[in-house]
């Protein structure tokens, strides 16, 4: 199992979900709703928009939305073995950990590789993506 809040995909996110379905047998991604991103700014696109773009992805097996109030419902009804976090994601897997041990939930925390750009001039940050549209058609 993946997370995040996907918001104008990238190479970096398509690395992300890639390594994360390389540690399992399907891949299962929690897209975040808005009301539950709150250690940056709100996403442009739908949640619904995101879930369908990461869904689309070939390593993806099910995107589905992130539950509003309590992020581990989705997690307790997939039952994962690996929940595999970003390279850069602000979560810390220790108390992701222990939230899992404590409600009976067998799955160990990973964490992925980030990636370099391929080329001089790719972006592998929805911010800088959002900075270069702004820079330019501002």
């Amino acid at each position: 199992m993946a997370q995040g809040t996907f918001d104008i995909l990238h190479p970096g996110h398509v690395h992300y979900l890639e390594e994360a379905a390389a540690m399992g047998e399907e891949l299962y991604v929690i897209v975040a709703r808005k009301a539950n991103v709150d250690h940056k700014e709100a996403p442009i696109c739908s949640a619904a928009q995101r879930r369908d773009v990461v869904g689309a992805l070939e390593s993806v097996d099910e995107a589905l939305l992130g539950h509003e109030e309590d992020i581990f419902v989705p997690i307790e009804r997939i039952d994962p073995d690996v929940i595999v976090l970003g390279h850069d994601q602000h979560h810390d897997p220790a108390a992701i950990q222990a939230e899992l041990d404590r409600r009976n939930i067998d799955c160990t925390v990973e964490r992925a590789s980030g990636r370099d750009p391929a080329h001089e001039d790719e972006l592998l940050s929805t911010r800088l993506i959002i900075d270069r549209i702004l820079d330019r058609r501002g």
